[in-house]
């Protein structure tokens, strides 16, 4: 069970609720706050005080007063309005990460609602009933309006839903699990839409995606390292501390401890002096990469539990500050950032891809190919690499860039946040693709070398991964096998891969 207070989830409790539907708990503290804010907002009602989005229009239609009689009205009529959303819809996985940000923002009583409503919020997440969000349609400033309008119509019975792998009306769902719709009272509306949970959410299982692809990519190139007999030197720890990134020296550090009792792998003058960058070079690439990981992680870490609605009610000063929380472009830079190190996972994986079955480029059999002429063997994987290389070179052009002027320029600086977001989550998927043809071709190289000369670790994910795919004996429908160990290397869950090692497994160098 994790409690929700605001201020305190982390990225560990987003990636236990979302995969593995933890419960959620919305501490006391946390509820009297709300409500004492709550109170606040009803207090300068009767006050006739006027407040952006509470009693006036919204956009451009800020300076209209609207009557009393028709608050709550507002709000309803705020959903429908902008529930603008277009495409296909958001996975499962963000749609529950977007309901749980969205609640825990709400959770520290600067919004202006009632508890009720961050309640209903979480009642969807516990009972897994998941809006139907369509992925376009966001601006990422003002927050994300059109998507997080779609999430609010589910709160009031309205849209669709799916509820236990079924897309469904929402009141159908509803009914079958005993919870009843919310009316939406003044202020709610617009705290519900206006925030980042739809670029924040992306990110997130983005980041977290990432992070494991991260570490497999890692284990996969020492097993081409291993195809290619390799030379180690290369990744020797003196060479790393002169330079001093971190990242750099604990890539090299897990290579060598991959490797450390392989036979395949060489030193330097054993068969060549030295290896091409795209072997030689995989600490000080893949490094980099983690750069970008761990900025987009600090940044995610801040904005999950930052406050991003508009405006925001400080009932210890009882005053309500309009202000621009809800701009999305510290997450927008972020989802550019790591879009580039997203790219370069599959751009250098590829290349090591061509240097396997390139037979000018090494003494394999061409193409890894059982019968060379008669069969094409890996051909056209590494084909279908290189274009999924280059479609990510296209979406890696900084979306955060961007800003189209809207609501008649009184919003005249957009983030596009939403948009980096999920370019970046495209193109992981792309690169995780990437990364499975290079397991298929190093895994065929290494037969090629002797099994049992491999490192033991390298070995086991061997041996893991020829559970999924078979040894290349004959051509046969490659796309099959491709999209098979993509799958295996999304569902799992850290068996042997480096993640394992990273959290203090038991291989160690000898001194």
């Amino acid at each position: 069970m994790i409690m929700l207070t605001g201020s305190t989830l982390t990225l560990d409790d987003v990636k236990q609720i979302v995969y593995h539907n933890e419960e959620v708990v919305l501490a006391n503290e946390s509820v009297q706050n709300i409500q004492k804010n709550r109170e606040t907002v009803e207090k300068l009602l009767t006050d006739k005080q006027t407040m952006y989005g509470i009693n006036t229009g919204f956009g451009k239609f800020s300076d209209v007063i609207i009557e009393e009689s028709d608050l709550d009205k507002l709000q309803l009529n705020l959903i429908y309005s902008h529930a603008c959303g277009v495409g296909e819809p958001f996975s499962e996985h963000i749609v529950r990460a977007m309901l749980l940000l969205r609640a825990n923002a709400l959770a520290q009583g600067y919004s202006g609602v009632r508890p009720e409503l961050v309640t209903q919020l979480i009642k969807y997440l516990n009972a897994g009933i998941h809006p139907v969000i369509p992925q376009q349609g966001s601006l990422g400033a003002s927050g994300d309006l059109a998507p997080l309008s779609h999430l609010a119509l589910a709160l009031l019975g309205e849209g669709e839903v799916i509820y236990r792998g079924k897309r469904m009306e929402t009141g159908e769902a509803l009914v079958s699990i005993g919870i009843h719709p919310i009316t939406l009272k003044a202020k709610e509306g617009l705290a519900l839409i206006n925030g980042t949970q739809a670029m924040t959410a992306t990110g997130v299982v983005t980041y977290l995606e990432v992070e494991k692809l991260l570490y497999q990519s890692e284990m996969v190139a020492a097993i081409t390292l291993e195809g290619l007999q390799g030379i180690m030197d290369a990744f020797d720890h003196d060479l790393h501390m002169v330079r001093g990134h971190h990242e750099q020296v604990e890539v090299a550090k897990r290579i060598r401890q991959i490797l450390i009792d392989s036979d395949l792998t060489t030193n330097q003058g054993q068969l060549r002096v030295q290896d091409a960058y795209s072997l030689r070079c995989i600490p000080q690439v893949l490094g980099s990469c983690w750069q970008t990981v761990h900025y987009a992680k600090e940044k995610l870490e801040t904005e999950i539990n930052a406050v991003t609605d508009n405006p925001l009610i400080f009932s210890e000063e009882n005053k309500v500050i309009s202000g621009g929380n809800f701009h999305g472009q510290p997450i927008a830079f972020a989802m550019d950032f790591l879009k580039l190190g997203i790219a370069e996972v599959a751009n250098i994986s590829e290349r090591r891809t061509e240097r396997l079955v390139n037979p000018q480029l090494n003494d394999l059999p061409a193409f890894l190919s059982p019968n060379p002429g008669l069969e094409s063997g890996a051909m056209i994987m590494q084909y279908s690499a290189a274009s999924l290389v280059s479609e990510n070179k296209t979406l890696a052009h900084p979306a955060s860039v961007d800003s189209i002027p809207s609501s008649a320029n009184q919003e005249d600086h957009v983030s596009m946040g939403t948009i980096a977001a999920r370019h970046a989550l495209q193109m992981l998927q792309n690169s995780r693709r990437v990364i499975a043809i290079e397991l298929i071709c190093a895994l065929q190289a290494v037969e090629y070398r002797g099994i049992k000369q491999m490192a033991s670790r390298t070995r086991d994910f061997y041996e893991l991964a020829r559970k999924i795919v078979p040894s290349i004996t004959k051509d046969r429908v490659f796309s099959t096998d491709i999209e098979k160990l993509t799958r295996w290397l999304k569902e799992e869950e850290d068996s042997n891969t480096q993640i394992r090692l990273n959290k203090g497994g038991v291989m160690h160098e000898q001194s």
